[in-house]
């Protein structure tokens, strides 16, 4: 259960994230972030990866816009002053940049890192994010997870579809459902998708059996401070498509976790949290777990509108907690 902690009054956090202008209010789950912390008196601050940089003998740092949302829904925020200031002046730093995980997202975990060593409290943990690829990360859980393979052999794959039938194959650096392919029993087209995704055996390939149970939601169920929130978001696939994601154009229907979605959620949840993994994403199709999200966990407004459950007030709550 969620215990409500004494706040931290006053605090200071910097939000690493897209451009600002770019964000759609309305769903978006760091606007969420900023607008809790705001409301709790917090100063909120933003700025870009691209604007940060490490010089020599000084500290990590930022171009950061200092902010106040407005409340309005077209000019949201207002900027009240832009300065370089030190990531380790904040008293809390929410890396916020979306994927693609890259080079670049490698980087600037390497760069937040060092901005730990000087002493700033960064969420989710740098070393942490670099340390669990979202796809990847699911194989250290195998009682929890679908028959899967990872290779970037095409006979590994084709053995895989001769056992399984019905199989999901996806790039490992993937996001929002792009690359996504199912092949039936039948093989019909294996062979252009395996030489699409694998580049010529260049590509590490992740290959999944397909779960029926999509047709019911690819379900996203946040753990927050190590616990599950108690509702999740299934995305529903629409239009015969097999993706459930919403950038794909599946349907939010928020809904009470299952006791085997609970289940996962709680073996997973204090060993993520213990390696710096504030907030995750499990996704989970039927009874199995599909990626473990770390990067930039989303759905926090569409399950506070349709359950009633504060999302963003949980987070906030565990970031002055680990203060």
């Amino acid at each position: 259960m969620f215990m409500c902690p004494t706040y931290n009054v006053g605090m200071n956090i910097l939000f690493v994230a897209d451009p600002l202008a770019s964000f759609k209010i309305y769903k978006d789950t760091t606007f969420a972030m900023m607008r809790e912390a705001q409301k709790r008196g917090h100063q909120v601050s933003a700025c870009e990866m691209s604007t940060v940089c490490w010089q020599q003998d000084q500290p990590v740092s930022a171009w950061v816009q200092d902010i106040q949302l407005t409340g309005d829904h077209t000019e949201w925020y207002r900027v009240s002053e832009t300065r370089r200031a030190a990531l380790k002046s904040f008293d809390a730093v929410v890396m916020r940049k979306d994927p693609p995980f890259d080079s670049e997202y490698f980087y600037a975990t390497h760069l937040l890192s060092q901005a730990e060593r000087e002493g700033a409290k960064v969420f989710n943990s740098p070393a942490a994010l670099r340390n669990h690829p979202e796809k990847l990360a699911i194989l250290e859980f195998p009682q929890f997870i679908a028959p899967t393979l990872v290779t970037k052999n095409e006979q590994d794959i084709r053995a895989f579809h001769a056992e399984h039938g019905d199989i999901i194959l996806k790039p490992l650096d993937g996001m929002g459902g792009m690359g996504i392919f199912k092949v039936g029993a039948d093989g019909l087209n294996l062979g252009a998708i395996i030489e699409t995704l694998n580049q010529g055996g260049q590509q590490t390939v992740m290959v999944q059996k397909f779960l029926p149970g999509i047709a019911q939601g690819d379900k996203r169920v946040l753990l927050i401070g190590g616990k599950p929130v108690p509702f999740c978001l299934a995305r529903i696939p629409q239009g015969g498509e097999v993706r459930g994601n919403l950038a794909a154009g599946g349907k939010g229907v928020a809904q009470p976790i299952s006791a085997r979605d609970r289940e996962i959620a709680e073996a997973l949840g204090p060993i993520l949290m213990g390696r710096g993994l504030m907030l995750v994403g499990l996704d989970i199709i039927g009874d199995s777990l599909t990626e473990i999200n770390v990067t930039s966990p989303t759905c926090f407004q569409e399950i506070t509108d349709q359950m009633g459950c504060d999302v963003a007030a949980l987070f906030i709550d565990a970031v002055e907690a680990a203060l």
